[in-house]
């Protein structure tokens, strides 16, 4: 990105701000001690924070993520807005893992296994067999429309083809689905990342050019088997040593919890599985094994990934540099919208009919409901960081294709859910 001083330091936290020319300019510096900095610090984090928590209502009226928002105010707040400074793709990288891991395990956490499981074998599919599918038909369509290169091309079908929890989660709240639907939905949105990660960062570090297909193919599978294992183990482990050990406080249980899940994510990752895949089922294992305090655990994860979310929209919106949005740009990014949406993610969809026969309302709104979000703006930092070649022109491809396809699907759902006579017509589905 274009900019001043870099992010390049992961400890760098502090804002710095000074005059220039009578006008404010705002600057990331390095971490540091001083109180006057820290309180400044405090100060801008709050403010952001508070702004954040108070725009969801206005969002949930609009059946709009509140993502958009977020993305909204890092924009503002960056180079070309107040003048904050943010440049740095590996730290964005980094952070952005690290947030999308919470947001998984408050997902798996409050997913009731009970009602979750008669939907796993459609999710499960749509979370990897049709990722690929619509990998494909993105990655053909695109080179052969809009003239990018294979690798740029396959990068972009791998980077937008998964839903987004936070997205999903958030526009869930205000539409009363079938249950069928729902849990469709939600557990495709905690499964789908972790295939996905595994195949961008393996086109990033350039080993496709050095496998055959079935060879990527077994690295993608091996991976994510690896990444379930380590959940399924750490869940259990986990579950059975919270049961059986009294800790000092209440309160300490969902903190312990969530540390079990995060462990079996650094276990995944050191071990070269998917730490996404051991997150959620490790997740999804202690949330459903009766618990201590399951429900104060619950509580505390949603609000954790509450501040994830927060966190991580604004980053991504100022790692965006706007003036890099140029028209052609933003024309290629609605092209490649187009296909995702009406062509690439029904046919994903569709290809579900291998694992279930569903009817054509379902289908309908399962392939509409594909809600992005800040999944692909994370992964797109993963190129960004390795410095492929036209890493930032795919990434402001990925932001502008996530915001407008946000704005065009999310507001219609509900719309959508009562000509599909998904939910009684004399019910609004939106939460008043």
């Amino acid at each position: 990105m274009t900019g001043g001083a870099p992010f390049g330091n992961p400890a760098v936290i502090c804002l710095w701000i000074g005059f220039a020319h009578d006008a404010v300019w705002i600057e990331v510096g390095p971490l540091t001690f001083d109180v006057e900095h820290l309180n400044l610090f405090a100060l801008v984090a709050s403010v952001i924070v508070l702004v954040a928590i108070f725009s969801v209502r206005l969002t949930s009226r609009l059946a709009l993520p509140s993502l958009l928002l977020f993305l909204l105010m890092g924009v503002v707040i960056g180079e070309n807005g107040v003048g904050v400074r943010f440049d740095d793709a590996n730290v964005a990288h980094a952070l952005g893992f690290a947030a999308l891991a919470i947001i998984i395990a408050e997902g798996g956490i409050t997913a009731d296994w009970s009602k979750l499981r008669k939907s796993m074998p459609v999710a499960g599919w749509l979370a990897t067999v049709g990722v690929i599918v619509s990998v494909f038909v993105m990655a053909a369509l695109c080179h052969w429309m809009l003239g990018f290169s294979w690798e740029l091309s396959i990068l972009l079908g791998a980077i937008t083809s998964p839903t987004d929890a936070a997205a999903v989660f958030s526009v869930l709240r205000t539409v009363r689905l079938p249950r069928r639907v729902r849990t469709t939905l939600e557990a495709e949105s905690g499964l789908n990342d972790a295939p996905t990660a595994v195949l961008v960062t393996l086109i990033s570090e350039g080993r496709l050019h050095h496998h055959d297909p079935w060879q990527i193919a077994l690295i993608i599978v091996g991976e994510l088997v690896l990444g379930v294992l380590c959940g399924l183990v750490i869940g259990w482990l986990g579950g059975g040593l919270l049961r059986r050990v009294a800790l000092q406080s209440a309160s300490l249980y969902p903190l312990a919890m969530l540390a079990m899940i995060m462990l079996g994510y650094a276990v995944a990752s050191q071990l070269h599985g998917s730490g996404f895949a051991a997150v959620y089922v490790a997740a999804l294992i202690m949330g459903n094994s009766g618990l201590p305090h399951r429900d104060d655990a619950a509580d505390f994860a949603a609000s954790l990934a509450w501040v994830a979310q927060i966190g991580l929209f604004v980053m991504l919106g100022l790692l965006l540099s706007p003036s890099t949005l140029t028209w052609p740009v933003v024309g290629e990014a609605l092209v490649a919208g187009l296909v995702l949406t009406f062509v690439a993610r029904p046919v994903s969809v569709v290809s579900a009919f291998v694992v279930k026969r569903m009817n054509p309302r379902d289908l309908t709104f399962l392939s509409w409901a594909g809600l992005r979000g800040a999944v692909p703006i994370v992964l797109a930092t993963i190129p960004f960081a390795a410095g492929v070649n036209d890493s930032e022109h795919l990434f402001n491809l990925v932001f502008v294709m996530v915001v407008v396809y946000t704005i065009v699907t999310g507001p219609t759902l509900p719309w959508l859910a009562r000509r599909l006579d998904l939910i009684p017509p004399e019910e609004p589905g939106v939460a008043r």
